[in-house]
């Protein structure tokens, strides 16, 4: 049953990429768009039954604005949201905001037309447990907006927190191992450590997901004390004054 829909993600290459397979299943695409900020006047305009809404972090601020804007001015679009693995507060947000539904992008094409039948006829479009989740947290909202932030830092050493914030500002392992009075080697082993502890692949989705969370904020304010009471680790410039000369490099 063909389905009149249209896409819209920060990616656009991901919007057109998924726009041409569903055109390829016999949907009617209205229009693949990018990015998720200016997408509430183009979908009220176009006035699709179901539109797909990619975002990488449903638990951002402010990000499912456009849902809600477009369930005031066009409440019979159904908005699917396509995102990561969910925590029960991006579910939540999405729900609030007026979606029809959640669906994890690394869904099989299956599933998102799936979501999309199910939406189009007014059901919710999401795993039942998924939907519980998202349930609690609307009844249960957590009282700390920042606590993802906390629990990540949690996770990190002081070393670590301050290796995430050279990382997000740009220095490679050579800079690192400088700054901090470490060997390269050293310094690449605490990048590594952060990426696993943080769930990503590169240094580039370490900065991301630390400034979205607001780890790195946290970790930045925390980079001129946390380590203050460390030694620093054997290297080629370590001595007696390596303490001192690596809280001021920091």
């Amino acid at each position: 049953m063909s389905v009149r829909l249209m896409v819209v993600d920060d990616h656009r290459l991901l919007a057109e990429a998924l726009a041409s397979a569903l055109k390829l299943r016999g949907h009617r695409v209205l229009a693949a768009a990018a990015p998720t900020a200016g997408s509430a006047e183009l979908v009220v305009s176009r006035a699709p039954e179901v539109c797909l809404f990619g975002t990488a972090s449903p638990a951002a601020p402010g990000v499912f604005d456009p849902i809600a804007r477009i369930a005031q001015e066009r409440p019979q679009v159904a908005v699917v949201v396509l995102g990561p693995v969910p925590s029960p507060r991006g579910i939540a947000a999405a729900f609030a905001a007026g979606a029809a539904g959640y669906v994890r992008h690394d869904e099989r094409i299956e599933g998102v037309e799936r979501a999309m039948l199910k939406a189009r006829a007014g059901e919710s479009a999401i795993a039942p447990q998924l939907l519980r989740g998202a349930f609690a947290e609307l009844l249960n909202p957590a009282v700390q907006p920042d606590d993802e932030g906390r629990r990540l830092l949690r996770m990190l050493t002081p070393r670590e927190a301050e290796v995430l914030v050279r990382v997000a500002e740009g220095e490679d392992t050579r800079l690192i191992a400088a700054g901090m009075r470490i060997a390269p080697s050293t310094a690449r082993t605490h990048v590594q450590r952060v990426l696993m502890k943080l769930g990503v692949g590169s240094r580039l989705e370490a900065a991301a997901l630390a400034a979205r969370t607001g780890l790195l904020d946290r970790a930045a304010g925390d980079k001129g004390t946390a380590h203050n009471g460390y030694a620093p680790e054997p290297g080629p410039s370590s001595g007696p004054s390596a303490s001192g000369a690596g809280a001021a490099g920091a």
